[in-house]
């Protein structure tokens, strides 16, 4: 069984490496910041607060679900490669440097 489990997620982190939405997400105000990481985390920045949520993330499709540290749930959708709607906002794909 734990070998099972391992390999199970051993191919899930795979999954979430390879979906084409990790990176960082940004209002249009750039008040609201979230990294997507390649590791299935998240991190959000609000305002001048750095880390203000954190959690586990997972895509299926243009669908991704949230689940903070806390426990808190959230979805959002990813209506094209870069643009994300999420908590009533519109979060835009930050340019890669």
């Amino acid at each position: 069984m734990m070998k099972a489990a391992m390999v199970a997620m051993e191919m899930m982190m795979a999954q979430v490496q390879q979906h084409p939405y990790v990176g960082m997400w940004v209002t249009g105000d750039g008040q609201i910041r979230q990294e997507l990481l390649p590791n299935g985390r998240y991190d959000e920045a609000r305002g001048k607060r750095k880390s203000a949520y954190q959690g586990r993330y997972e895509v299926k499709g243009n669908q991704i679900d949230y689940r903070d540290d806390t426990g808190f749930t959230a979805d959002g959708v990813f209506v094209n490669d870069n643009e994300l709607h999420h908590g009533g906002m519109i979060f835009y794909r930050e340019p890669r440097s």
